[in-house]
């Protein structure tokens, strides 16, 4: 090979390098930190996992401050938490029952799946929408609308989802006692940390939710007496 063309060799730039591996420590190759969440009304529930069967995700309820859990008959006691909470009107503060007619109740969701979360039952369980007489029927839609006007003067919202699971293959959490879902909704309510996180967020517990729509059930009893007779 001539000196010209190994000169013209040595003249030539190296080839790039492959870029070094990244550190181990690189916030790039590491999983993102753990987020937490302050939830402390699921206690009693968790420690109920021992008492033996549940009836449904929604099952316990959180005491009120001043209202131990020690005071109120165990929900195993009865059919499902629904029917307990009917039983036992003494126990309505405790319970979050925020209405009780004669023959029916609107309490907040114990474990909701948006602030104000409300749960509308007739005090008489029963699995099938049409076990329940036609005039049964009509006073379950009277609480719905007592219940959808409660959280309307009380909340505000944008709009409200009303639904029913019927059956424990819609999803029915309780599915011996038929009852009413309202979960009051906001534009954008269900954001990046849903989407992403796979995670709701609920803001207010449910003493200072419960209070709150006390104090709106103050302002619109009076119209609604007819849904009070017997």
């Amino acid at each position: 090979m001539s000196e010209s063309v190994r000169s013209s060799e040595n003249s030539m730039p190296p080839t790039s390098s492959p870029a070094p591996p990244a550190r181990s420590d690189d916030a790039r190759t590491q999983p993102a930190a753990a987020g937490q969440l302050w939830a402390p009304w699921r206690l009693e529930y968790l420690q109920g996992l021992a008492d033996g069967p549940r009836s449904g995700p929604n099952a316990p309820s959180t005491p009120s401050a001043g209202v131990p859990v020690s005071a109120r008959p165990p929900e195993r006691a009865f059919a499902s938490f629904l029917a307990r909470d009917w039983a036992q009107p003494e126990h309505d503060l405790a319970n979050h029952v925020i209405v009780r007619s004669p023959v029916g109740m609107v309490l907040l969701n114990a474990f909701p799946y948006a602030n104000g979360h409300l749960l509308v039952a007739l005090g008489e369980g029963r699995p099938r929408l049409l076990d329940y007489s036609p005039q049964q029927r009509a006073r379950l839609w009277e609480l719905v609308e007592l219940a959808t006007d409660l959280c309307e003067v009380t909340l505000q919202p944008m709009g409200i989802n009303t639904g029913i699971n019927q059956g424990a293959a819609a999803g029915a959490g309780v599915p011996s006692h038929l009852h009413v879902h309202l979960v009051p909704r906001w534009a954008g309510d269900t954001n990046f940390i849903t989407v992403v996180g796979q995670v709701r967020v609920v803001p207010s517990s449910l003493e200072a939710m419960s209070a709150r729509y006390r104090e709106g059930w103050s302002r619109i009893r009076d119209r609604w007496q007819h849904a009070m007779r017997p």
